[in-house]
């Protein structure tokens, strides 16, 4: 880890905005909270939360619509107009598959695929407020489509999904390109933490609420909800969202002064040109990619694999549990937001240089959960759980550590490395599954080679990062000022 913190030194006086701005100090630092730039944080962690409500409300809803119990004997009863219509709620039931449905619940995944890296190459030259916010609107409005949709045909309900996804991966890519804009170096993990944590509240309160919804007043009333919310909070967006701090009419001149100031080292301005051939050689930028893919394997495991092992193993039913299911999600939340203000703490404060930090993050982030969910299948129930909470809890220091370093690395195309990043991981999250489930159809120690394998490729991750991880703004991602005839 030192050994490239050496090699680096010559030109670490230049290159590191964060060390720069933390040994210099040319200006005052404004209040943080009450700040426009913590109220931009609030804003996208709002955008976000809402989002992933919409993007996790079918896997709530979708337990509902395809529920059949007392259906045998109502076989002759029809409501409002809806097939296969339950007597008590008044709601739809659907002979859904469930081949249907996992194709139903991936549909979002692969549309956010597609548009991700574009979404964030796009973002990073015109804007994300534009993008962030019509993408948004858009998917509210569809979000409220669903339960019609639902009723004319899966076809319908596939396209609509397929479309989320397509907006939601445009949204994600958007929401990153504000922070080379508005976080100043030493509050960009705090920042960037808040928003980004809006994601895990959003599955907090989508697992949460959409119980209760689904009993009474019934699952459509989840999609009403959500794109109700979705659409309300775009007119919210549009009035206080900005793209830059200089723009903004409610920001007050210190801060915008103390913005700007402490980005001037920093070259984040607009291109339409992106240096691939450069990028392709980076091993700084790899070490993140590896990174996503590796973090990510583990950890969609935690999220999917592992709650099923929970039932066969201890005979626990963590997915119907709607505390347990959500329990990690609010531990995460907190230890994501608490990383990104210790991070920049240490920042600040001078305590760590800033690659020390983003090292020091990753391998908490990454060293214990592959620890804990190694140990899962040698341990009792009750200790098993405290294990996948506490995997899922500290992998969440990632944020403060290998996950924000392209706004190190390249801040002038920090919006479409953090959405390359992403696709990385959602690709890590379709082939996963796969795997695991070729290990659990072999025999009763499937599921352990399911833990090593993801403890291990998390740790290779880990380790890569650890070796190759850098902070120095790259040359490719300088920018030079030239005479243009």
């Amino acid at each position: 880890m030192d050994s490239l913190e050496g090699s680096n030194s010559g030109k670490r006086e230049s290159t590191n905005p964060q060390e720069e701005e933390g040994k210099k100090q040319p200006h005052q630092q404004v209040k943080r909270f009450c700040s426009m730039r913590y109220a931009m944080a609030i804003m996208i962690h709002c955008c976000n939360l809402i989002m992933c409500t919409q993007n996790f409300s079918l896997s709530i809803a979708i337990i509902a619509m395809v529920n059949h119990t007392g259906q045998s004997n109502q076989s002759n009863v029809s409501t409002n107009g809806y097939p296969d219509a339950t007597a008590d709620t008044g709601v739809p039931v659907y002979d859904w598959s469930p081949e249907i449905q996992g194709l139903l619940l991936s549909a979002i995944l692969y549309g956010s695929l597609i548009t991700t890296v574009p979404g964030g190459y796009f973002a990073g030259v015109l804007g994300g407020k534009k993008i962030a916010g019509f993408s948004m609107f858009i998917c509210s409005i569809l979000s409220l489509l669903i339960p019609l949709a639902a009723d004319y045909g899966l076809g319908y309900l596939f396209v609509i999904r397929i479309v989320q996804g397509l907006l939601q991966g445009m949204n994600y890519s958007a929401l990153c390109a504000f922070w080379p804009k508005w976080a100043p170096p030493l509050e960009r993990t705090q920042l960037s933490a808040i928003g980004t944590s809006g994601t895990t509240m959003g599955n907090f309160i989508a697992i949460l609420a959409g119980g209760f919804l689904c009993e009474s007043p019934g699952w459509p009333s989840i999609f009403y909800i959500y794109g109700g919310i979705g659409c309300v909070y775009c007119i919210i967006w549009f009035s206080l969202v900005y793209d830059d701090p200089i723009n903004h009419p409610l920001i007050s001149d210190s801060e915008k002064e103390y913005i700007t100031s402490s980005l001037t080292e920093q070259a984040n301005s607009p291109t339409w040109s992106l240096p691939f051939k450069a990028m392709i050689k980076t091993m700084a930028l790899w070490a993140i990619l590896v990174g996503n893919v590796c973090r990510f394997w583990l950890i969609s495991n935690l999220t999917t694999s592992l709650p099923t092992l929970l039932d066969n193993m201890f005979d626990l039913n963590f997915e119907k549990n709607g505390f347990l299911s959500a329990l990690p999600l609010i531990t995460s939340w907190v230890s994501m937001t608490l990383g990104g203000y210790i991070a920049d703490f240490l920042l600040s404060k001078k305590i760590l240089r800033l690659i020390t930090v983003r090292k020091l993050f990753t391998f908490l982030g990454m060293f214990f959960p592959s620890l804990f969910t190694v140990l899962i299948p040698y341990v009792d129930s009750t200790t098993a759980i405290a294990f996948l909470i506490l995997a899922s809890t500290m992998s969440t220091l990632c944020y403060s550590g290998f996950m924000i370093n392209p706004l190190d690395i390249a801040p002038r195309y920090a919006s479409f490395l953090l959405s390359l990043g992403t696709a990385f991981m959602v690709i890590s999250g379709l082939i996963s599954p796969v795997i695991t489930g070729y290990f659990i159809s072999q025999d009763a120690t499937g599921w352990k080679n399911v833990f090593f394998l993801s403890s291990a490729i998390n740790l290779l991750g880990m380790v890569f990062y650890l070796i190759f991880g850098q902070t120095d703004v790259q040359d490719w991602a300088r920018e030079y000022k030239i005479t243009r005839f």
